[in-house]
């Protein structure tokens, strides 16, 4: 995965990398607190056990330990954020980092009331559908990060709802819309 080999550069309102061309290609950055807080809040509306896949700058974990939660896993792929997580993980007995692809760790996963799921550049993004049904408990809530500015996903995941937010990115990043629909999924 191209993404992978690619050194990081970690700011504390953004991550990016430099391409092949020389262009900066942002993975994250600040201006998605919003975002992050409501899937957040709507992944752990259950309580239970959390599963967020992609870490990036945090910014979704902190929200997801700051409700009433029994447990949250976080897979995190890219190994220039894995020692973040791990840092940051360090002194919250709740939490369980797994390193890698969640897709490769989908059996030693377990199954859960939530989950946010936000990896860049996923290769097994495909995959995440079909494999809900061995992650989630009956009632489970899952969201994800929705690259697209409509009310339809690309996940093919059936029946979902969406929560429709006015937000203001800065220009030329990942997500150049005002608008964003907040997928909600309830299994």
């Amino acid at each position: 995965m191209f993404f992978l080999s690619q050194s990081l550069v970690i700011e504390p309102s953004k991550i990016y990398y430099i391409d092949p061309s020389g262009s900066e290609e942002v993975v994250m950055e600040d201006w998605a607190h919003p975002l992050m807080s409501a899937s957040a809040a709507y992944a752990c509306e259950n309580g239970g056990d959390i599963l967020e896949i992609g870490f990036g700058l945090g910014i979704s974990a902190g929200y997801i330990q700051s409700h009433s939660i029994s447990s949250h896993t976080i897979v995190e792929i890219h190994p220039d954020i894995i020692p973040l997580a791990q840092e940051w993980a360090a002194e919250k007995s709740n939490v369980t980092i797994i390193t890698g692809s969640w897709y490769d760790n989908l059996n030693n996963l377990s199954t859960y009331d939530g989950i946010f799921s936000d990896p860049y550049g996923d290769e097994h993004t495909p995959y995440f559908s079909s494999s809900l049904s061995q992650l989630t408990n009956p009632g489970a809530k899952v969201t994800w990060f929705n690259v697209i500015p409509v009310a339809s996903n690309i996940l093919n995941i059936p029946n979902v709802e969406y929560e429709i937010f006015n937000i203001t990115p800065p220009a030329n990043t990942y997500y150049n819309y005002n608008i964003y629909y907040l997928p909600k999924k309830q299994f």
